[in-house]
């Protein structure tokens, strides 16, 4: 009788993207490689696109949304530089892998996601995963946390026109801001300091993201 153990589906896929997609490029930060290696990304793809979960491309998740490329998770999860005494603003809860990452890498992360049906799915998923530092909003976005307070990290993953007024008053001093910021076609990926009240802006790639809907981003169509 054959007693070794059942490879855990999709790990051959998982380990080649950290090899090729991750390490092949630039992500270098080690926490992150584990993380990603450690968080399966077919828990959060709808079931018709599993055979196609470690594929470094976005993959729709349903009412026009679309969870991420692995190097875009990685890239800009290892540009917020998070770290255990982390609290961590996510703006757009999506799938929720994005939410998965920085779990594991925050003290507790607070995300918000616009569509219902979306947070709700990304909820049950990561409650499934056992995932019970995160609390969880529906509401616009653009305005920020709902709650007077300030973050260490915020992550955008949506496109806005220009970053949202309201994420940088909610930015603690020393934090910073990752946050795609262009037109509603091509944008560029930042990252946002905030130091003695004032901004300063790094660009470090071009990127394409859904628009952020909401007050302070895209209006309604």
């Amino acid at each position: 009788m054959d007693d070794k153990p059942t490879e855990e589906p999709f790990a051959r896929e998982r380990q080649q993207m950290i090899k090729w997609d991750l390490k092949g490029r630039d992500i270098t930060d080690p926490k992150v490689l584990a993380v990603m290696a450690e968080i399966r990304r077919e828990e959060f793809v709808p079931s018709q696109n599993k055979s196609d979960a470690y594929r470094d491309s976005p993959l729709p998740i349903g009412l026009g949304q679309t969870i991420s490329q692995p190097y875009i998770v990685a890239l800009m999860t290892q540009e917020l530089r998070v770290n255990p005494d982390c609290e961590v603003l996510e703006i757009g809860t999506g799938s929720g892998y994005q939410t998965a990452i920085l779990s594991r890498l925050a003290r507790k992360v607070y995300t918000i996601e616009k569509v219902d049906l979306l947070a709700e799915t990304a909820r049950s998923v990561l409650t499934g995963l056992g995932i019970t530092n995160v609390e969880y909003y529906v509401g616009d976005g653009s305005c920020g946390w709902f709650e007077q307070k300030t973050f260490d990290r915020i992550i955008v993953t949506a496109s806005a026109a220009k970053v949202p007024e309201p994420l940088i008053e909610q930015l603690g001093d020393g934090g910073l801001i990752v946050v795609p910021v262009g037109s509603e076609g091509i944008q560029e990926l930042l990252v946002c300091e905030k130091v003695g009240g004032k901004i300063t802006k790094k660009v470090i790639c071009g990127c394409r993201f859904v628009r952020l809907l909401g007050k302070y981003g895209f209006g309604e169509k």
